[in-house]
């Protein structure tokens, strides 16, 4: 294969319609499944997971500095009655949501629960490793990626071919990695762009050649 390209973004239409329940704005089922088949709801995250998993899932995924108390708000609420819709979530989370930026902080706490239930992470770190496999020398990936987590693992990828970043070279010194970046720094959306879609704000593309 000549070149892999990957946009990891989730569809527009998921977050402006509320019966799968990504978007804290619109009420629906706390489902947050990509493939309806799959085993997990959010539903069943946020109510059956123990408050050092769930502070922990809510730290990893959702990036947040209070990760134990939130987590702490949601066992307390499900301990009157179980969630089962967005608008129950949000609810529940009242008590910890800052006044200041409430919006991005109930981004951070669904963006979270459905990195968990889809096990995005997971499948862009099987993504990755595959991709040496399959794309040919002189070849590209090309990712674009929409959130530090999913970031933080392709440029740790393209700079060393370790998804923990960490440096492996031969006896020479020289580094052993499957890609060589083209650029040193992601690509990111012009002023312009962005105007036209706000959406294209944290769009981050990196581009690596195979070696």
């Amino acid at each position: 294969m000549n070149g892999l390209l990957a946009d990891l973004g989730v569809s527009s239409h998921q977050f402006d319609a509320g019966p799968r329940g990504f978007s804290f704005r619109f009420d629906g089922p706390l489902d947050m499944r990509m493939d309806r088949r799959a085993p997990r709801t959010a539903a069943d995250l946020v109510n059956t997971l123990a408050e050092p998993e769930l502070a922990a899932l809510l730290k990893r995924y959702g990036e947040l500095r209070d990760a134990r108390r939130v987590a702490r708000s949601l066992v307390q609420a499900r301990a009157v009655h179980r969630m089962a819709t967005t608008t129950q979530l949000v609810e529940a989370l009242k008590p910890v949501t800052p006044k200041r930026d409430a919006s991005g902080f109930l981004a951070q706490v669904f963006q979270a629960l459905r990195i968990a239930v889809n096990d995005e992470l997971g499948s862009l770190e099987r993504l990755l490793e595959e991709s040496a496999r399959i794309i040919t020398p002189g070849g590209r990936l090309v990712v674009m990626s929409y959130h530090s987590l999913e970031d933080r693992l392709v440029k740790h990828w393209m700079r060393t071919g370790d998804l923990e970043g960490r440096e492996h070279k031969d006896l020479y010194g020289n580094r052993i990695r499957p890609f060589e970046p083209v650029n040193s720094r992601a690509i990111v959306p012009a002023a312009e762009e962005v105007e036209q879609n706000p959406r294209a704000r944290s769009a981050r593309l990196r581009i690596g050649e195979r070696t």
